[in-house]
């Protein structure tokens, strides 16, 4: 049975398009027409030589057919041209509808679901619907024109020998059912394991570094043959499935043809038919094989395209976690202050037991400089994150501005924010487009500040090409501490009221991260957030926040907290000693 909800899917998939499909139809009804019409002609054309052979009559019905045959082939191209081409362009809606949406989803959904699975549902899936809405529709359109059409032209020359060629087509129906859930589930397999091998090496690309530091490359060739023969068995059990089908379907197809033989030249002798009715509905019957064993293709596209279908839709189909307001507020960055303020501030993240914040509250003032500063796992990272909203952060927790950040416009909030992460990404173009990520119609001289700010600049300088550099994906071609200091130059580049660095100085040395810090302290009304493991560098900071268990359990100035017995002195007195050792 026809899913409802799939079809209606695929219904609003159609209707951009709708106009060129009723033109392929259309190409596809007269071309039916034709083909119905030609095997009458040639009726006609036996009956006449019959009686009257002349080679006269032959050329001028051998030219008649011809030139019919041309205008079928003509407007035949047409038809398919119309409708493939529409299976090309819901391709492109597709490929665009996912990705619009993926950007739309907030970070955590990608921490649950792969690249590599989903990479494979926005190529290989939409591949599925692309030849469902043009070879699937093509073939089904042509399958009921051509019955509706030839159909009566049998019955009008002989009803009997019509029923006898088609009386097993039930039969043939009934075998289509019996397969297509078998069909519809070796395809599932398919998919799922192609996902399984995208997602294999999608991991192994990004982490080949690794793989190659821990000699692991021969467990990795193992992993991929291991789930390159589950693919193989899958596609060898689909293939057999349709390999059983699809001979069984037409060999029930051409019983029609020698139920006709049979009693045909029966008929022929009694003088019921003439010569040329036999011939017709030889051809009719040849002309019905083609469309109803490409039915048993039809199927089988209709069940990949179903599967497919189904799997677009698991992604289409999730609502963003973090969306606007209803109501949202717009902000000019312009008068943003910068001030953050929390109140019982709480987010635990999903299928864990502890909070990562647990009833937060603080404020910083506009203009402040605020380091953070606690053991791995005390909740910094998640501070960070929730600030911008790429957390789901329930409302009232968390202002900006004395405004409430969940009713802020996502677009304004986030352009009066810059954040650097702890992932210092960086995308497969040059420094310089990496740098003016924000605005790519960039000044260069704003570019040079920004990277000048982030103490980056010599060494940019010093590449053979400077600032078109190319970084190589995920910024390889540079150091750790050149890919963090690029990051904080993309920051600093977007100059937004508040700037948060979420460890993003760790490859850094203790100089360098103290010069940068006290070039953003020059940046007057600037608010920063500095989360850092290095406490050399935030010894000059407005306020330190000591962070444990997802709470603030110190707060104050270097000298204050250090006076104090708490974490922040053991933490300060653990990292003299690294230094000492170092």
């Amino acid at each position: 049975m026809v899913n409802t909800s799939r079809l209606k899917k695929l219904i609003s998939y159609l209707k951009p398009h709708l106009d060129k499909l009723y033109w392929g139809i259309s190409a596809l009804f007269v071309v039916n027409i034709i083909g119905v019409y030609i095997p009458w002609l040639i009726r006609d054309i036996f009956d006449d030589l019959q009686d009257n052979f002349a080679i006269e009559k032959v050329i001028g019905y051998v030219i008649l057919l011809f030139v019919l045959a041309c205008i079928m082939w003509a407007i035949r191209m047409l038809s398919r041209v119309l409708i493939f081409g529409i299976g090309r362009q819901v391709e492109f809606d597709l490929k665009q509808i996912i990705f619009e949406h993926l950007l739309k989803l907030e970070p955590a959904y990608f921490s649950v679901n792969s690249s590599g699975d989903l990479i494979n549902r926005a190529t290989s899936d939409v591949d599925n619907i692309r030849r469902l809405v043009g070879f699937a529709i093509l073939s089904l359109i042509n399958t009921i024109f051509a019955y509706a059409f030839t159909l009566p032209a049998m019955l009008l020359i002989n009803v009997n020998l019509s029923l006898m060629a088609l009386v097993i087509y039930p039969l043939m129906l009934f075998t289509v059912q019996l397969f297509s859930d078998k069909l519809r589930l070796d395809q599932l397999e398919v998919q799922e394991k192609l996902s399984e091998i995208s997602e294999l090496i999608q991991e192994d690309m990004s982490g080949i570094s690794l793989i190659k530091i821990y000699g692991q490359e021969d467990n990795e060739r193992k992993a991929f043959a291991k789930k390159n023969n589950n693919l193989l068995k899958a596609n060898l059990k689909l293939a057999q499935t349709r390999n059983l089908l699809f001979p069984i379907i037409q060999g029930i197809a051409n019983i029609s043809l020698l139920i006709l033989l049979w009693f045909g030249t029966s008929d022929i002798e009694k003088n019921l038919i003439t010569v040329g009715d036999f011939i017709a509905l030889i051809i009719y019957v040849e002309r019905l094989v083609f469309p109803t064993a490409l039915l048993g293709f039809t199927i089988t596209t209709y069940q990949r395209g179903e599967v497919s279908l189904d799997r677009i839709s698991a992604i289409t189909n999730v609502e963003p976690k973090i969306k606007n307001h209803p109501n949202s507020v717009n902000l000019s960055r312009e008068k943003i202050r910068g001030e953050i303020k929390a109140v019982n501030l709480n987010y635990r993240y999903p299928n864990t037991k502890n909070p990562a914040l647990n009833n937060l509250n603080f404020t910083i003032e506009a203009g402040e400089l605020v380091a953070i500063v606690g053991l791995i796992g005390s909740g910094k990272s998640t501070l960070a994150n929730a600030i911008p909203r790429l957390l789901d952060i329930e409302a009232g927790q968390l202002f900006l501005d004395g405004i409430d950040i969940t009713t802020i416009n996502l677009t304004d909030l986030r352009s009066s924010i810059a954040y650097v992460p702890q992932d210092s990404f960086l995308f497969s173009t040059t420094i310089k487009n990496n740098i003016a990520y924000s605005n790519p119609v960039a000044d260069m001289l704003e570019i040079e500040y920004a990277a000048k700010q982030a103490q980056i600049h010599p060494e940019i300088m010093i590449f053979p090409q400077q600032y078109d550099t190319l970084v190589g994906e995920r910024g390889i071609s540079l150091s750790g501490g050149q890919r963090q200091r690029s990051s904080l130059a993309r920051a600093l580049y977007v100059d937004a009221p508040v700037l948060i660095l979420d460890d993003a100085l760790s490859s850094v040395d203790n100089k360098t991260a103290t010069q940068i810090l006290e070039n953003l302290q020059q940046e007057k009304g600037k608010t920063i957030i500095f989360i850092t493991h290095q406490l050399s560098a935030v010894q000059n900071a407005d306020r330190i926040f000591v962070m444990e268990d997802g709470k603030i359990v110190q707060s104050g100035k270097h000298d204050e907290l250090f006076n104090q017995e708490g974490l922040y002195k053991s933490l300060w007195q653990k990292h003299q000693l690294e230094e000492i050792l170092s």
